[in-house]
């Protein structure tokens, strides 16, 4: 089976796999030859709206304890 991949494979070729993906590829990802999970392409028509980019706050992002602590 051509889309179907071990975690470790996942780990060390994301990039490699996310260029196939942007393609339209999904993979059925095994653990110890068992199905985990699948990686599938998001669909173009669902809507994405941004919250909040942490990274605009401060640089390198925000300590989830510290956004934890102010809630």
């Amino acid at each position: 089976m051509k889309n179907v991949i071990g975690l470790r494979e996942l780990r060390e070729k994301t990039q490699g796999l996310i260029s196939k993906i942007e393609k339209g590829a999904s993979f059925l990802v095994l653990k110890k030859s068992k199905p985990i999970f699948r990686v599938v392409p998001v669909d173009e028509d669902e809507q994405w709206e941004e919250v909040i980019n942490f990274t605009k706050i401060k640089r390198g992002g925000v300590n989830i304890k510290e956004i934890l602590s102010r809630l």
